[in-house]
């Protein structure tokens, strides 16, 4: 079995390459536009009483299955790239936008009475003293926003968007073993690095701003 499994890989090497090429495209675009609009947001929802609403209207399209997004952005966009690329935006949003409302607004309000008091603006509170103290618990919500957008992003293939979800749908349809756990072990693998490298940045950003904190 195991050395059938690898003849396989080595046949489609070239194939898995490229459709983890586009999964990998897919999942940090996806990740990338949610945190442009969740980060943003989660600050003003933070600062703002109307917020409340938005962040609990948030949590309640967090419920709704990443096979639903997919399917109603279907009569909108119709198939391929794009289409699952703002579907997975879309999911990716949530966690984000929901960890960065938690982080500012977790923030003592004596430490921002400090910084004003030190005669610090609204900008630079929030570039020297909010940021740092909010960045992990942002990271966190980046972190499982990732993951569930790779392990979202096989669903793709249900609307042409390509990916690895291509290997795990065709070997479904074939009872190919040997595809599906291809493609399977290869979405895993990314989510694995996915949380490594997200927290060993968190780690890495954290001492910085430690460093700078100190100095």
């Amino acid at each position: 079995m195991l050395h059938d499994g690898l003849a396989y890989l080595a046949s489609q090497q070239a194939e898995l390459l490229a459709a983890t090429r586009t999964h990998v495209a897919l999942s940090v675009l996806a990740v990338a536009i949610a945190a442009l609009i969740g980060i943003p947001l989660g600050i003003w929802t933070a600062r703002s009483n109307a917020g409340r609403g938005v962040v609990t209207l948030v949590t309640a399209v967090r419920v709704v299955p990443s096979l639903a997004v997919l399917a109603l952005v279907l009569p909108f966009l119709g198939l391929g790239f794009v289409p699952a690329l703002v579907a997975l935006a879309i999911l990716a949003c949530p966690p984000i936008l929901i960890n960065t409302d938690v982080a500012f607004r977790g923030i003592d309000p004596a430490i921002r009475e400090a910084a004003l008091g030190m005669g610090m603006r609204s900008g630079e509170m929030l570039r020297r003293v909010e940021s740092p103290l909010a960045f992990p618990v942002v990271m966190a919500g980046l972190r499982t926003g990732s993951v569930e957008v790779i392990a979202s992003a096989t669903l793709a293939a249900f609307i042409g968007g390509g990916g690895l979800g291509n290997f795990i749908l065709d070997g479904l349809a074939n009872n190919d073993l040997r595809e599906l756990l291809s493609g399977a072990l290869a979405v895993a693998l990314l989510a694995l690095l996915a949380e490594a490298a997200l927290t060993l940045l968190t780690r890495v950003v954290a001492a910085r701003f430690r460093v700078v904190a100190d100095a």
